[in-house]
């Protein structure tokens, strides 16, 4: 009984992965991800990276790729989780309330041409809309990875990535799979000669 249910979840993130893989406007969309994060990168611009829960912990890794390494031994590059702070985050949600928690931290770290990554299932989490639109207004570009429901992050940020699936843990495995491709791609194209 739970290899079944086991092989039913492998087919079901595979489902998942087979529609990205067949959406040409999708890739096309991670392609120009890939543009706005590596030339920020080229520019010594940072990135904000941000998410809750499981996205927290997606961010964490993702931050961890690209300021470690991920394939190539080089330079470190200035990707940075959001989330790593635990008396700011208290701090902050416990003054100002859980919404306005990324927010500030945007405010605090955020500089003109840096970039703000979010990382969400939903689109819906207020921390990270108001993230985003403090992110917006101090001008770093902002892109995001959601699932495929319409979300008011759509209308803000510059790029959105849309999984396409409901599915909170599918949605997920492959946020972290195009987290990966990108930070891959970024790295040999800045490091690999």
């Amino acid at each position: 009984m739970r290899s079944e249910t086991i092989k039913d979840r492998i087919k079901a993130s595979m489902s998942v992965k087979q529609l990205i893989f067949e959406d040409q406007s999708l890739i096309a969309q991670v392609d120009d991800l890939i543009i706005l994060l590596r030339d920020a990168l080229k520019l010594g611009s940072q990135v904000l990276i941000c998410g809750n829960g499981g996205s927290a912990a997606d961010a964490l890794h993702l931050a961890a790729e690209f300021s470690g390494r991920f394939y190539l031994d080089r330079q470190a590059l200035p990707v940075e989780a959001l989330n790593v702070n635990e008396a700011a985050l208290t701090a902050i949600a416990n003054d100002f309330g859980y919404d306005k928690l990324f927010a500030r931290l945007v405010q605090a770290k955020g500089r003109q041409n840096d970039m703000l990554w979010l990382l969400t299932t939903s689109g819906a989490s207020q921390n990270i809309i108001h993230a985003a639109i403090e992110a917006k207004n101090r001008g770093l570009k902002v892109v995001a990875f959601t699932g495929q429901k319409p979300s008011e992050l759509d209308k803000i940020v510059d790029v959105v990535i849309k999984v396409p699936s409901t599915d909170t843990p599918r949605i997920q495995e492959c946020q972290l799979m195009l987290g990966h491709i990108i930070c891959e791609l970024i790295e040999k194209e800045l490091f690999d000669e």
